[in-house]
């Protein structure tokens, strides 16, 4: 009984989705008011939220210089190179699951 109405749901919910988006891809995104409506909404949203974006990428920054650090040393085969000279940065993007890794 269980299995039957968990299938019923799934199917229910995929039919949904495929409702939803074939009436966004073959009506809304081709009205001309909703896409006027959407891109004023669209520019509201990142004024209104400009400073939280700023306070996002500050509290964030030494992270991002982390993994950007570590993406250029490792697009250019140094690895070795990175874990020797920036050691504490590679312990911390170990501990934080950005490396995976299973002896360090």
């Amino acid at each position: 009984m269980e299995d039957v109405l968990i299938q019923k749901l799934l199917i229910n919910y995929k039919l949904k989705k495929k409702y939803d988006y074939d009436k966004y891809h073959n009506e809304r995104k081709l009205d001309k008011d909703f896409i006027e409506k959407n891109r004023e909404r669209s520019k509201q949203y990142y004024q209104n939220h400009k400073e939280d974006r700023k306070l996002n990428y500050e509290k964030n920054r030494d992270l991002l210089q982390m993994k950007n650090l570590y993406g250029y040393y490792n697009r250019n085969d140094k690895l070795d190179l990175f874990k020797s000279k920036h050691k504490y940065k590679y312990d911390k993007l170990i501990d934080i699951g950005f490396i995976k890794q299973l002896d360090h």
